[in-house]
């Protein structure tokens, strides 16, 4: 079929065109690429638009005064504009070996070489920005108007290059509606066994973009399934979107992970997740979710009990049911007025009860303890003297 007239694109950021008119000056063939080019074909604009180059990476850094090494194993350098943001320039290259995981590229190559290692069909446009003229040898246009989803030549060998592919297919298909075509979809499920060698932290960065990503979480849990990804790294994903709303307003992809996946720690374990990250996903789980009642005194207990968590259990009861749970209004309240939940809240200190003679050890402990659960009874009572004085009387 021919080629679909594609636009004059007119927002691309003066700094990026600034780039590559200063490597075409230097004899360098220089190209938009990726998925900024992608999105603008959508309607939507990204700012950060990438470079594709027949310059080297020594060239770059050479005509660049401010530049960083963001990956120049692999090509790409980093070059800072006047306001210090960084655009990434990587040149133009070919596979010569991959294992799956990682691949060793050779520089030299031309567009259409570079452009042919693509992912996806509409990852694979190039855009030159002084000329205004595309590049779209694999119908990648068409697909965006087709609403679909395909690997640029053979879907077997792309997915056998780099399996994270498979993953990133799911994204793109639940963020954007497409489709993923018959055939990448069978090559994706027959290669989904070689997901099992990828690096955790990898998986977990294509899962935390599928989250805050999709246009329905629903897609994304369903695709993970179907494929076999969920089998090889998340058994514990639920069988289907159990909530409400989809997409959530919610975003965080730890709560999300813990409101999708039993043992939402041991997930995260797995994928490598920083320890604060598994740290919030074991209190999700362990919860309590909700106050026992929506009393004050209920909820500043509970808030005593959950302590950091108070705000991920909330948005989590948010997310099961749709809306703001009906208690967070009472959280707020608490808040306002600086009710104490914890220790550190209270008008005396551990300091404070030594200089009254109360021994260093268990007894200080428990008498902290004491004073809190009469506070959270009573927040009348957090005041300096009233502590000292009921101190004074238990011991």
């Amino acid at each position: 079929m021919p080629p679909l007239p594609l636009p004059v694109l007119t927002d691309l950021p003066d700094e990026v065109v600034g780039i590559a008119a200063a490597l075409e000056r230097a004899g360098f063939e220089t190209w938009c690429v990726g998925g900024a080019l992608r999105d603008r074909l959508l309607g939507s604009r990204a700012m950060d638009v990438d470079l594709a180059t027949a310059a080297r990476p020594e060239e770059v850094r050479r005509l660049f005064p401010r530049t960083v090494a963001v990956g120049a194993r692999f090509g790409t350098v980093g070059v800072l504009d006047s306001q210090r943001v960084l655009h990434e320039v990587t040149t133009f290259r070919k596979d010569v070996e991959t294992d799956g995981r990682h691949a060793v590229v050779e520089f030299g190559a031309t567009l259409e070489e570079d452009l042919a290692r693509r992912d996806f069909t509409i990852n694979a446009l190039a855009y030159h920005p002084i000329r205004r003229e595309w590049r779209d040898p694999h119908a990648g246009a068409a697909d965006l108007e087709a609403r679909v989803i395909r690997a640029v030549g053979n879907p077997a060998t792309r997915f056998a290059e780099d399996y994270l592919r498979i993953l990133r297919a799911l994204r793109f298909a639940a963020r954007l509606r497409f489709i993923i075509e018959p055939e990448t979809w069978r090559a994706a499920v027959a290669a989904a066994p070689g997901l099992a060698g990828l690096s955790a932290e990898r998986v977990r960065d294509e899962w935390f973009k599928g989250l805050g990503s999709a246009q329905s979480i629903a897609a994304l849990v369903t695709l993970w399934h179907e494929v076999g990804a969920a089998r090889v790294w998340l058994p514990e994903l639920v069988a289907g979107y159990p909530y409400p709303e989809d997409p959530p307003a919610i975003r965080d992809p730890v709560i999300l992970t813990a409101g999708l996946c039993d043992q939402p720690d041991l997930v995260l374990e797995r994928l490598r997740a920083s320890n604060e990250e598994i740290a919030r996903a074991r209190a999700l789980r362990t919860g309590p979710l909700a106050p026992a009642g929506g009393d004050a005194r209920s909820v500043r207990r509970w808030m005593a009990d959950v302590q950091d968590a108070v705000e991920d259990l909330t948005q989590l009861a948010g997310l099961q049911a749709g809306s703001a749970p009906e208690w967070s209004a009472v959280v707020a309240g608490i808040r306002a007025r600086g009710d104490a939940t914890s220790r550190a809240g209270l008008a005396v200190s551990g300091a404070d009860l030594l200089a009254m003679g109360v021994p260093a050890g268990p007894e200080l402990g428990r008498l902290l303890s004491r004073l809190l659960e009469a506070v959270l009874d009573d927040p009348a009572l957090n005041t300096r003297e009233t502590l000292l004085a009921l101190a004074a009387g238990w011991r």
